[in-house]
C-alpha cells in the first residue's frame, strides 16, 4: 500500500466531465502511486472509462486538474501524454488481423529499439505475454484471449510508465481470465504502474490489489479488494447485483 508521503504518479483533483446535461465525472479526487496495481470497479455509467479518456487527454475535462508525476497535464494532447509515459489499451482490440504477431509488434517496438534489436525484444515481450513462438502466426489465427494479450503487448512495447487497461478480460474464457491475471501481475512486478477497469470480479479478486469503487462519477470507496468485498454499501450499489 502507498504511504501518505508517497508522491502520486497520477492524481486528479475535483475532476468534472459533463456531456450535455449529464455529469459523467462529478468532482472526482483520486491518486495512483508509482509501481501500483490498482483496480477500478463500479456500475455501468459510473464514469470509469470516461476517467481513462480524461487521463489520456482523449477528452477534455469540464473542470478540475490532472497531474502526472507532479506535472499539470490537463491541457496536454494525447500524444504529448504518451511521450511522457502514459499508455492505454481499450476494450476494443486494436490489433491488425491480417498481419503476423511480429508485424503487429514491430512498429511500437521501433520507438525505443533499432530494427536489428526488434526480433529479440519481440521474443522477450511475447514470453511475458505467454505468446512465445507465435511471431509468424497471423493474428486472425490467434484465440480471442491471445489477441487481447497481444494488444496489451503492443501497449507495453512503447515502455510506458503507466498502463491503463479498460476491461482486458472482456469475452475471455475463465481459463483465459486466470492467465490474464498472471500476465498483468507479472508486468506490474516488472515495474509498470497498471490501472485496470474491469467487471469480472474473479479477475479483480485474483489481482488482489487496492481497489476504487466509482459511483455516479465520484469515488464511493477505496480499500484492498478483500475489504471492498466485505463493504455492505458496495454490495448494495454494485457487487450484490453481480
Amino acid at each position: 500500500m502507498p504511504g501518505e508521503t508517497d508522491t502520486p504518479i497520477i492524481e486528479v483533483r475535483d475532476l468534472v466531465k459533463n456531456f450535455g446535461g449529464v455529469r459523467a465525472v462529478a468532482g472526482l479526487d483520486m491518486s495512483i502511486y508509482p509501481g501500483e496495481l490498482h483496480c477500478i470497479i463500479g456500475p455501468n455509467g459510473a464514469g470509469k472509462s470516461t476517467l481513462f479518456k480524461l487521463v489520456m487527454g482523449i477528452q477534455r475535462p469540464s473542470a478540475g486538474t490532472i497531474f502526472y508525476q507532479g506535472r499539470n497535464v490537463t491541457r496536454l494532447k494525447p500524444f504529448e501524454r504518451a511521450r511522457l509515459g502514459l499508455a492505454i489499451k481499450f476494450q476494443a482490440m486494436e490489433v491488425y488481423q491480417e498481419l503476423t504477431v511480429f508485424q503487429n509488434l514491430f512498429i511500437p517496438l521501433r520507438r525505443h529499439h533499432r530494427p536489428k534489436q526488434i526480433p529479440e525484444q519481440a521474443a522477450h515481450l511475447l514470453e511475458q505475454l505467454h505468446l512465445a513462438g507465435t511471431e509468424e502466426k497471423l493474428v486472425s489465427n490467434l484465440s480471442h484471449g491471445q489477441q487481447q494479450w497481444l494488444a496489451i503487448g503492443m501497449s507495453m512495447a512503447v515502455r510506458p510508465e503507466v498502463l491503463l487497461l479498460d476491461e482486458p478480460t472482456a469475452g475471455m474464457s475463465p481459463e483465459e481470465v486466470s492467465e490474464t491475471a498472471r500476465i498483468v501481475k507479472d508486468l506490474n512486478a516488472g515495474g509498470t504502474t497498471i490501472v485496470v477497469i474491469e467487471h469480472d470480479m474473479a479477475f479483480i479478486r485474483n489481482l488482489d490489489s487496492r481497489t476504487s469503487v466509482l459511483h455516479y462519477g465520484k469515488l464511493f470507496a477505496q480499500a484492498s479488494f478483500g475489504e471492498i468485498e466485505q463493504n455492505e454499501d458496495v454490495h448494495r450499489i454494485y457487487l450484490g447485483t453481480m
